[in-house]
């Protein structure tokens, strides 16, 4: 499914949900960096998200957090990045995951990734939102091959772990979507103003070049 009908989808279902409450605050599911743990590949939290971190603290939000990767190869760890195809590919046993000194870890991320969708479904989250980029949740781009290289490539994809929730039926959104998180944010924050010159990250000019889309 292209990027913008899958996001437009998620846009269209939130505006349907009943509105959150205090009392009855959405479940979401972030990528655990995004809610601020120490999980990234080098012990920390991949830098400030203050988007990120002014959704789950609304009182309308249960913030869910989870890890694929922390789970499935401990923090810190080598750079994952997925060879052969993207998330999907590698749920099926089309594609691995190789850290960046070419170790083979697929199996492990396809557990934690099944781990993730069991959490999601337990707390009955209403959509997730995880890191681009990243071998496990990337949603709208990943890298293709290792990332440590002179000619690192990208594709357009999901991760393992996006691509297992997606299965699940669980929506997802990147942190870059700021078009569909700024729509979100506001069902959760009636008072919210309006993202500035907010698109979703396949409308950005490097993704449209890079992809000639």
């Amino acid at each position: 499914m292209l990027p913008a009908t899958r996001l437009a989808r998620l846009r269209e279902e939130a505006a349907s949900w009943p509105a959150p409450t205090v009392k009855a605050p959405w479940p979401i599911l972030f990528s655990g960096c995004l809610a601020g743990l120490r999980c990234g590949v080098d012990g920390s939290d991949n830098g400030p998200h203050p988007l990120m971190a002014r959704l789950a603290s609304l009182p309308t939000v249960r913030c869910v957090a989870f890890c694929p990767e922390d789970l499935a190869l401990g923090t810190p760890r080598g750079l994952p990045d997925l060879t052969g195809g993207d998330g999907f590919d590698a749920l099926d046993g089309r594609a691995q995951v190789r850290l960046d000194d070419g170790r083979d870890v697929t199996s492990a991320l396809v557990s934690a990734a099944h781990e993730m969708v069991k959490v999601a479904q337990r707390e009955q989250v209403r959509f997730a939102i995880l890191m681009d980029m990243s071998a496990a949740c990337g949603s709208q781009v990943i890298s293709d091959g290792p990332r440590l290289v002179p000619d690192r490539r990208y594709r357009i994809g999901f991760g393992v772990a996006a691509a297992a929730l997606f299965r699940a039926g669980v929506p997802v959104v990147a942190q870059r979507d700021l078009f569909t998180l700024d729509e979100l944010l506001r069902r959760l924050d009636p008072s919210a103003a309006r993202l500035d010159d907010a698109v979703d990250h396949h409308e950005r000019p490097w993704y449209r070049e890079h992809f000639k889309v």
